[in-house]
């Protein structure tokens, strides 16, 4: 693709969560809020990597360009951010395949499936990035049980948490040292009926630990977040 058809298709797509830089133009997404906050390691040289909830694939051409041999992208496209208005996902992959054709990549693949049925895939990786997706699932510890089964390394997690805020959202919600979570059985977290656990720093890493997971590590993107979408939180733990 040129960058002219490039640009057009971006401008075309009705929408974007992730910015991403492809030849020419930047999507105007707007995650992540802060890339070096995941603490990822700077390569990834001949591992093959796991990328949940994939969206526009932010994270699977992150790998790409840093010498990943492949990556599996997922996604069962389920969250709408809270809003039909401005979250069109019934194109499902169109923002992923997009970059794909952008950057040329041919050692990538996407699946539209369930973080649940991931062993289903007969596949072992390397490591796992997992970013923004706990807090969508009903059964989180399930999916890190699942998760562990396919994983020789690493896994890297971010999520919403509740250390600083809490339904109904009044600022430290939570002691920093709680271990639990809270479950949303409508749209009680951020409008959004799709976010149903939210757990504590605390909380996640103990998910991880009774999980099969070691060396667990836990940081916050903000220390004082005085807004829900900063309230969000960071984990790696590896598999061994």
């Amino acid at each position: 693709m040129t960058e002219t058809e490039i640009a057009d298709a971006v401008a075309a797509a009705p929408y974007w969560y992730h910015r991403i830089e492809l030849p020419g133009v930047t999507t105007p997404g707007w995650a992540p809020i802060d890339w070096q906050a995941y603490r990822l390691p700077n390569r990834f040289d001949g591992e093959r990597i796991l990328d949940i909830g994939s969206w526009d694939g932010y994270w699977t051409w992150y790998a790409l360009q840093r010498g990943a041999s492949y990556v599996v992208a997922i996604d069962d496209h389920s969250d709408t951010l809270g809003t039909t208005a401005n979250v069109d996902r019934s194109s499902e992959w169109q923002t992923w395949d997009l970059c794909q054709r952008s950057f040329g990549y041919t050692n990538c693949q996407r699946i539209t499936m369930s973080v649940y049925d991931i062993a289903n895939l007969g596949v072992e990786f390397d490591r796992v990035f997992c970013f923004g997706v706990l807090y969508h699932l009903k059964h989180p510890t399930w999916a890190l049980e699942k998760l562990r089964s396919v994983t020789t390394k690493a896994i890297h997690i971010e999520s919403a948490i509740l250390d600083n805020l809490s339904s109904p959202y009044t600022v430290e919600g939570c002691h920093k040292d709680a271990c639990h979570a809270e479950y949303y059985p409508g749209d009680e977290f951020g409008k959004n009926a799709s976010n149903w656990t939210v757990p504590t720093l605390k909380c996640l890493a103990a998910w991880l630990h009774s999980t099969g997971w070691s060396g667990v590590e836990t940081w916050k993107l903000v220390e004082h977040p005085i807004s829900i979408s900063h309230c969000r939180g960071f984990a790696s733990a590896t598999a061994t």
